[in-house]
């Protein structure tokens, strides 16, 4: 007669901990099953590409500093190509059509790779496709994700939620590189393309289960009859409006300043002497201490910053920590001091500075939060990495410039970024109510 009693208990005890979860995370009614949809879908995205990054940086150290600079200039045409296709892509088939029509394209790519590589095909001609392929697949699926999101949750909600939204995505980068790590010795680093490719399928299932969900307001809306004013919209609307163009330029200089910390990481990782092996294993173990870095910032404090501070302080966050990196970097030249800064630079960026560059969108009409936003995040983002692969590649190296005083140089530029999104926070603010909605 007990077991009842005991069976309401534990209901009890089990009730109360998802209270107080939903209080501690701010999710209010009918706002949890999206939610955790949403942390899943994000969490294999970034799982995905964060397995196949450890791959494509071993690659990169293979090829070195000053290809990989030329490299991220092949990247940005990629970009100029691609955007256009997307505009087509969005403006023709619905809303609910686009995730799996891309990344099925992208799962169609890896086993291509991986059936090239299998085959013993090592040349430097495609390890540079897919080196170049990496850096345009990660943007890509990553815009995606987000257009989903800003169209699916308000301002006001994203305020709340977008911590633990990205905390879903921090746990596919803890996830990626750890299964990298573990797998990379027993399967070889050709086979975790295969991991990849799986886990991009498992995200759009759950992205087909986050749009049926009654609860989600997305845009179920047909096709629209393509033309090339609309598929080229996306881009003219960032030049028109001064609220997209100084995203844009926050979005180019974040590139820019970390392409700056990527090149010295290869450059540095490449002169230790390492394997190719331990080299996948260093960059996997540098990921997944950022990650737990970043998730701990995701849940406990993105949101309570944002809703306290506002969104510009947030999204200052990551130049102040760039701009303490680059000092770090202009004194330090070891292995230690890069990772250190990188990993700094990752759980800054993307536990609190991300998550709050990202609620900017969530008022912009619903074409803006695909195109635009597409956009900023293909073409902009590797318009940043092929500036700073030349002005840190071929151009530092022509002037016969130190590290040091790149880094130096490099200030004024991080001092800009964090002008510009204090600014983009008051802007925001002005576009939305002063008073947020209950929850």
């Amino acid at each position: 007669m007990t077991e009842p009693v005991t069976t309401s208990a534990a209901t009890s005890a089990a009730d109360s901990v998802l209270d107080r979860a939903r209080a501690v995370l701010k999710v209010g009614p009918g706002e949890a099953r999206p939610l955790a949809l949403s942390f899943a879908y994000f969490f294999c995205v970034l799982a995905a590409y964060y397995i196949v990054r450890s791959v494509r940086d071993e690659i990169g150290v293979q090829l070195g500093k000053d290809l990989q600079a030329k490299l991220y200039s092949v990247v940005f045409v990629v970009m100029l190509l691609a955007v256009p296709l997307f505009g087509w892509i969005v403006t023709r088939f619905p809303r609910r059509q686009i995730v799996p029509i891309l990344h099925g394209f992208f799962i169609l790519n890896l086993l291509l790779f991986w059936m090239a590589f299998r085959g013993g095909v090592q040349s430097p001609t495609l390890q540079a496709m897919f080196y170049v392929w990496v850096s345009s697949f990660n943007v890509f699926v990553v815009s995606l994700f987000w257009s989903t999101m800003s169209e699916l949750w308000s301002s006001d909600q994203a305020k709340r939620l977008y911590g633990v939204v990205a905390a879903g995505g921090t746990a596919g980068v803890f996830c990626g590189p750890l299964l990298a790590g573990l797998l990379v010795g027993v399967l070889g680093p050709t086979n975790l393309l295969l991991v990849s490719a799986t886990l991009l399928a498992l995200g759009v299932l759950i992205a087909h289960w986050l749009r049926a969900d009654p609860t989600t307001k997305t845009d179920q809306s047909v096709a629209e009859a393509p033309t090339l004013s609309t598929i080229l919209s996306g881009a003219v609307n960032v030049f028109k409006s001064p609220y997209l163009l100084s995203i844009a330029t926050v979005m180019f200089i974040i590139n820019l300043v970390g392409t700056f910390f990527y090149l010295e990481q290869s450059r540095i990782v490449g002169e230790a002497g390492m394997t190719a092996v331990e080299r996948v294993q260093f960059f996997a173990r540098m990921d997944l201490i950022g990650a737990v870095l970043q998730i701990l910032a995701q849940i406990f404090l993105t949101g309570r910053i944002i809703e306290r501070l506002g969104l510009g302080v947030a999204a200052c966050a990551l130049p102040l920590a760039a701009g303490i990196g680059l000092l770090i970097l202009s004194r330090y030249d070891t292995l230690a001091a890069v990772a250190g800064v990188v990993a700094m630079q990752r759980a800054i960026g993307y536990g609190i500075s991300t998550p709050a560059m990202r609620v900017f969108f969530t008022v912009l009409p619903a074409e803006d939060k695909y195109k635009a936003q597409n956009f900023i995040d293909t073409v902009v983002f590797r318009g940043g990495d092929a500036t700073g692969g030349w002005i840190f590649g071929p151009v530092a190296k022509h002037f016969a410039m130190s590290l040091s005083s790149v880094a130096l140089l490099t200030l004024p530029l991080v001092g800009l970024w964090g002008w510009l999104v204090l600014r983009q926070g008051q802007v925001h603010a002005s576009k939305t109510s002063v008073t947020a909605k209950p929850y």
